[in-house]
């Protein structure tokens, strides 16, 4: 059974129509809260109006009673003028006054009432039901006598204008929202375009990716998230671009190394093959015996040499090497390998020193210390002919440092990084090297020296000897 197809809501169409609906209920609620705050102020002023009114009537009564009849009279022509409508009447609620706008006190609610005759000022707007009116506010203020409640006066307005107004306010508001709809509309469609290319760029970078074109590269910026997305993933195709070459260049080396390790083994077998056979065959002179003895022994200990540095590397590399560290006397270890590859540096005609105090002292693995050592000072062997080398030792605060200097053919600026790459050769003429095999041993210096939390650097030049720097924490 084929699964029904789902209908994809475009990315597009979200941004398009979170913006227009952002921007509308944005606009209405704005709307709609400025449009009743308007009606709130405009009986709020109408009613202020009218409490003004209302207190002045009650403060001319009381300072001259006798002159009430006057006194209304007056104020019946004021607010009559002013479309504003009033009664009087007593603490019973009977009218005994009223102008011909004057409404009727019996609408007013119990509760109302109480509030009144405790002496408080009733605000009422435009209830119908109540007034048969729409559009008026109305007002009735308590009439007290040293705080006894004797009666009230009334007054209504109405607010026929500002409704007017109110109204024509709300229009314009309406004109407004669909105005800002409109531009909205535009404004929206043109930032989900703009959105839309961004995000379309990055996905057919990463569609040629998948590909395999790795050499992709899309426009970046730190504005926003998407300019960052597209900056990390300029970096992914970097990273790997990097790792492709990497990955290339260590199969080269691989396919050189087993070149290496094929022409190098075939050497010593066939040598070793052929004078066993010499020797069952009785095919080398008695006097030639002994000589053909050491050259199988010796062919046979490079193979040895062989097995065992890549037996060491992997191990390093699987962290399956255990080390046992102790306080050395840096002094007596170099004073050793001194010893060890002194015959070695007199075949070239090169002199070993050692320079190091007898206090200087190293915490680390003694036979990996010493196998560190020896690759490294057998290196400068090899590549020094006539010269001198240097081993020192010296303490610092924090670390012990060893130098091994040497006055040999050095190395190319641009190669010295990758001298600690595994099957990395400099020089090809130097695969015939006897002390580390097959670009083998500084891959494994390195890694030993990572195991004692040190640091491993080699300063070279062309034709001006070479200068490893190694540091052990204390």
């Amino acid at each position: 059974m084929i699964p029904p197809k789902r209908m994809k809501f475009r990315y597009f169409y979200q941004q398009f129509f979170s913006h227009i609906s952002i921007i509308l209920v944005a606009f209405l609620l704005l709307s709609l809260l400025f449009a009743h705050y308007l009606e709130n102020l405009v009986y709020k002023n109408k009613a202020d109006e009218l409490i003004s009114y209302g207190k002045a009537i009650i403060s001319e009564i009381d300072q001259n009673p006798i002159a009430t009849a006057q006194i209304l009279s007056q104020y019946n022509s004021v607010l009559a003028a002013r479309k504003i409508g009033f009664s009087m009447f007593d603490q019973d609620g009977k009218i005994y006054l009223v102008n011909n706008r004057g409404p009727a006190i019996k609408a007013l609610q119990p509760n109302e009432w109480e509030k009144l005759t405790n002496g408080q000022t009733i605000i009422v707007q435009s209830d119908y039901k109540r007034f048969g009116q729409e559009g008026v506010t109305f007002v009735v203020l308590p009439y007290l006598d040293h705080g006894r409640f004797i009666g009230g006066v009334l007054l209504t307005s109405p607010i026929s204008g500002s409704s007017a107004m109110i109204r024509q306010i709300n229009k314009i508001l309406l004109y407004t929202i669909l105005l800002a709809f409109g531009v909205s509309f535009l404004q929206s469609w043109y930032l989900s375009r703009i959105h839309m290319k961004r995000i379309k760029r990055l996905r057919e970078a990463t569609s040629q990716v998948s590909s395999g074109n790795y050499n992709v590269h899309v426009q970046s910026s730190n504005f926003d998230e998407i300019g960052e997305l597209a900056e990390d993933f300029n970096h992914m195709v970097n990273k790997i671009n990097a790792s492709m070459e990497e990955i290339e260049s260590l199969e080269n080396r691989r396919r050189q190394f087993m070149a290496d390790v094929s022409h190098e083994m075939r050497t010593p077998l066939t040598t070793i093959s052929g004078v066993i056979e010499g020797l069952r065959n009785n095919m080398i002179p008695e006097e030639d015996r002994e000589k053909g003895i050491n050259l199988v022994s010796k062919e046979a200990r490079r193979l040895i040499r062989l097995v065992n540095e890549n037996l060491d590397y992997e191990k390093i590399r699987s962290n399956q090497i255990q080390l046992y560290k102790e306080e050395i006397q840096l002094i007596e270890i170099l004073e050793i390998l001194q010893d060890q590859l002194s015959i070695q540096a007199e075949e070239k005609n090169n002199h070993i020193v050692v320079e190091a105090d007898h206090d200087v002292m190293i915490n680390a693995d003694y036979d990996r210390l010493l196998q560190i050592l020896i690759n490294i000072t057998k290196n400068s062997i090899q590549f020094t002919t006539n010269g001198t080398i240097w081993l020192r030792g010296k303490s610092e605060q924090n670390e012990t440092i060893i130098e091994i200097e040497d006055t040999g053919i050095g190395i190319d600026s641009n190669e010295v990084e990758n001298i600690w790459h595994r099957f990395y050769k400099a020089d090809l003429s130097r695969r015939s090297n006897p002390y580390g095999e097959f670009g083998l041993g500084l891959s494994i210096v390195k890694q030993l020296v990572l195991l004692h939390n040190g640091t491993i650097h080699v300063n070279s030049e062309k034709g001006k000897g070479t200068k490893f720097v190694i540091r052990f924490p204390k």
